[in-house]
Formats: structure tokens, sequence, C-alpha cells
């Protein structure tokens, strides 16, 4: 799946144009946040234009090479019985996710494993992967996967299960450690070619150390919740149907087409 570079943020455009640059290596020293919390929300588009507003004296936005929204693809990988998924849907306490996460912009791919930690932290942990070679897992990937996991051989039964496509744009608050990025155009696809998208809505996700950040305060203030979704385990079950749902129905509902 590829996504189409010219397709921009279209809603909060103006308030993001407004906001003070801030580069990768800049954005990392603020807010590293490789073991964080994160919140999502499905949001419109005018709750993102408002949202920015009222947090805009406090934001930058990442910015590289003069631009402000960048197009990703993730591959994910599971198990035949679909091991990652199901320990999602029925909320195991040991859970994980392998992916390759691609900047389509600039041709380059990561390598990441994320787990879930005490207290509802994701871990994530990363390593450089083949651009030409980011939906398959080489025997590095596979040693990599294995150590992160502490499950010698679990590598070598993950196949590519779930490609999505989205343009992200990344703020980050000044005055905290803490990021917001705002996922358009999300687009899902499965190992048959089965699509889906979801329907006029932005994916907005807050990743903090721990305490709710001032952007979820913001939300939660005019009565905006967490919504449940996972790019991964929501994407497949809006394509696969007979799949436990029942954590994400709700969302499958309302958002998805």
């Amino acid at each position: 799946m590829s996504v189409d570079r010219t397709t921009a943020l279209a809603t909060g455009r103006e308030q993001v144009a407004g906001l003070p640059p801030i580069s990768l290596s800049d954005l990392n020293d603020a807010a590293v946040l490789q073991e964080r919390v994160d919140r999502k929300y499905i949001l419109t588009g005018p709750q993102v234009t408002d949202l920015i507003e009222r947090l805009a004296h406090r934001l930058a936005v990442l910015e590289i090479d003069g631009r402000r929204s960048f197009g990703y693809e993730s591959t994910y990988f599971d198990t035949v019985d679909l091991q990652s998924f199901h320990a999602a849907a029925f909320k195991r306490r040991h859970r994980y996710k392998v992916r390759t996460r691609t900047y389509l912009d600039s041709e380059t791919t990561m390598l990441e494993v994320k787990t879930r930690g005490a207290r509802k932290v994701t871990v994530k942990r990363r390593q450089p992967h083949e651009f030409d070679h980011r939906t398959a897992l080489d025997h590095d990937a596979e040693s990599f996967i294995d150590s992160m996991l502490s499950s010698p051989g679990l590598a070598r039964s993950l196949a590519p299960t779930l490609t999505t496509g989205y343009r992200r744009t990344t703020l980050v608050d000044l005055d905290d450690v803490a990021r917001v990025t705002i996922d358009a155009d999300l687009r899902f696809a499965d190992w048959n070619d089965r699509s889906s998208r979801l329907a006029g809505r932005l994916i907005v996700e807050t990743k903090s150390t721990g305490s709710p950040s001032v952007a979820d305060r913001v939300l939660w203030s005019t009565g905006i919740r967490p919504d449940k979704i996972s790019k991964y385990a929501t994407g497949l079950a809006a394509l696969h149907p007979e799949l436990p749902a029942n954590k994400w129905h709700r969302t499958l509902q309302r958002h998805f087409v």
C-alpha cells in the first residue's frame, strides 16, 4: 500500500502552519518517549482545529525539509493463528506487536517491537531495516525480535498480515514531556488485498510519560474521551468480521467503511 504524497492534513492546516517548527533531533531531545502511555482519539476536523487552537501557545510542529506532513506505511507481522491480534482482543497481560515502520518521504524503514509493560506503559524498541524489504523479515530482524520478546524461534513463525498507510503531523508540547500526533487518510490492506479506510475522521494520539498530558485534559474538558482503537487490531477486524472484535465494536460501527 502506498500513501498519496500530495494529500495533506486538510483540517487544522492554518493552525499547524502558524506553529513554530522543531527539528527531528530537537523533538527527540524534548520527548524521546520510548516508554510511554498512549491515548487515542477519533476526531472530526473541527475538533482537531479546536484542539490545536487551544494549545497553540505551547506547541511546535515537526518540520523536515520544509514539510510538516509525512507519509507513513506500516507492515504488521503475526503468526498464522494471529497470536498478536488475539492477545490484544482479549486484553492479555503479555502482548506484543511487530511491525516495520516506513517513512515514505525519506524512504527509510525501522523494525519495531512494541510490548505492554506495567501500568499500561508501551515499550518500543527499534532498529534499522531495509526499505526495499519492508514487508519481510531477514535473519537479523528475526534475531532482534526474538531477543526483544525473549522468545527464541517466535520470529520465524511471523508473516506479513496487515499494511496501513496514512499521513502524520507531529506536534510537541514545549512545556511538557508529551507529543500529539495527527493521522489523516488512514487506510488498511491485508494479505489478500482486502482494504478499508477510516471514514472522514482523524486519529489524534497523545504520548506522555504516564500522567495525562495537557492535550488529554483539554479534550476531556470538552467531553471527549479516548477511543478504543489499534491500527493493527481494529484494521484487521474491519477486514475480517469473523474475528473477535467486541473490544472495538463501537469504533468499527461508528467510523469504519
